[in-house]
């Protein structure tokens, strides 16, 4: 079990010691200084290839999350032309750009549809899964101020992404969370000792990060239903999977706008929507929700300012190629990357299964993974594979690896495989690298 009650609070003990402009492991950048005499392009992009040459790359299939490449080159080519078509567009003025306007709300309704959005529903494009957590977690406070909460409560599992956190800390909430059952998902009995007069809303993940497992989203729909409070599915992972895994026949518990008491759904196109980063989409069930998460502003001699989301400025570029991505694939397109990612999944999967000493943490719905063991020191695999090309994820509770598979590892599954049970079986000592997502 852990701790049921965490307020939102500025990092402390070594957190608070990372200094500002020169994080862990990132070279110092604070000496740079604007050049008198500009650089010539040739010499830009020379310096630019160099650097990023030093990192991984996107499209080589060892990385394992932050991008989800599918392999299709032709899928990549679209998005390179439509976004070089929109490098420059931007997307706060819907009356001067009216079509990029078009391009969020069908971007938007056919991400509703995928999630059973029921008419009279509304929704915005975010930036992300953060922006998105936020503008729903705004939205709540709001409404729970308007019933007298001065604090108003997130109540979201301990399984549950950052951001939520980060929510509570911006708005002057208060963040609790829900201990996880042996199972890992949110601890249902917990949940309901947890709620209080003050709890604005309940989150449910569908799956989670660290596990890939699905919380029991219809029992705290209930929860929330009950108090006639909000419930937030986090559907940043799982928004663009679980739909396409109950096409394919896949047992999928109910998640979303069919649960009565969900309110609220989160959505990235840029994640297994497959489209450029800066993608996601927030829904809500009832347009008075929605109106909520608007920012109006009139007292301002250029005019009406109005925004749906944190940023101002909204590049077009995400929102165009998310739109071309989702009429290029079609339901037929996302089905048959998903049916091989399954096979994938199920490779990796049965690996797992016959490694001694090792097995999954919970019971992962989809591509997303935990290796625990009590015997096997899993970051001392970790190094080993990262010896060899691997960008393997860890984990700190269970200690352990974390794998987020995407459509392009089927074509270097044998080899990850390889190289996975040749680690946990020859590996040395931990080298101490750290578990760090950001």
């Amino acid at each position: 079990m852990v701790s049921a009650v965490a307020r939102a609070a500025r990092p402390a003990g070594p957190r608070a010691e990372i200094q500002y402009g020169a994080p862990m492991d990132i070279p110092d950048a604070t000496q740079a200084r604007l050049p008198h005499t500009g650089v010539a392009a040739d010499a830009v992009l020379a310096e630019v290839d160099a650097r990023q040459a030093r990192e991984p790359d996107v499209h080589g299939a060892r990385l394992f999350g932050l991008v989800y490449p599918t392999g299709r080159h032709d899928l990549e080519e679209l998005i390179v032309a439509v976004n070089n078509r929109y490098l420059f567009g931007n997307a706060l003025n819907p009356f001067k750009f009216p079509e990029v306007a078009r391009f969020e709300g069908e971007v938007v309704a056919m991400t509703g549809g995928l999630v059973h959005l029921p008419e009279g529903g509304g929704g915005s494009m975010t930036s992300g899964g953060t922006e998105s957590i936020l503008m729903s977690m705004l939205v709540n406070r709001e409404r729970a101020h308007a019933r007298g909460v001065t604090r108003p409560q997130i109540l979201a599992p301990a399984s549950a992404h950052p951001a939520y956190a980060k929510a509570a800390h911006y708005f002057g909430m208060e963040y609790v969370r829900i201990p996880l059952d042996a199972e890992f998902r949110a601890d249902l009995d917990a949940a309901r000792g947890l709620i209080t007069a003050d709890t604005a809303v309940v989150v449910a993940s569908a799956f989670n990060y660290p596990y890939g497992v699905m919380d029991p989203v219809a029992e705290l729909a209930g929860l929330a239903h009950e108090r006639g409070i909000g419930c937030h599915v986090d559907g940043c992972i799982g928004g663009f999977v679980l739909p396409f895994l109950e096409v394919l026949g896949h047992d999928v518990p109910p998640w979303d706008f069919r649960v009565e008491g969900v309110t609220e759904i989160s959505a990235d196109v840029h994640k297994y929507g497959y489209t450029a980063k800066g993608a996601s989409v927030v829904l809500h069930r009832d347009a008075d929700w929605f109106g909520h998460q608007f920012f109006l502003y009139d007292q301002w001699g250029a005019g009406l300012y109005g925004s749906p989301g944190v940023a101002g400025a909204k590049p077009a570029a995400p929102i165009a190629t998310a739109w071309a991505v989702m009429q290029s694939l079609g339901l037929d397109g996302y089905t048959e990357i998903m049916r091989g990612l399954v096979a994938t999944v199920a490779k990796v999967r049965n690996a797992i299964d016959e490694l001694d000493d090792v097995s999954l943490v919970g019971d992962p719905i989809g591509p997303v993974m935990a290796m625990r063991s009590d015997t096997v020191d899993l970051y001392a695999v970790a190094d080993v594979l990262d010896a060899r090309g691997w960008h393997i994820n860890r984990n700190t509770d269970p200690y352990g690896l974390h794998l987020m598979l995407s459509p392009a590892h089927g074509a270097v599954v044998d080899e990850l495989i390889s190289d996975l049970v040749d680690a946990v079986t020859h590996h040395g000592e931990s080298q101490g690298k750290e578990a760090r997502y950001s």
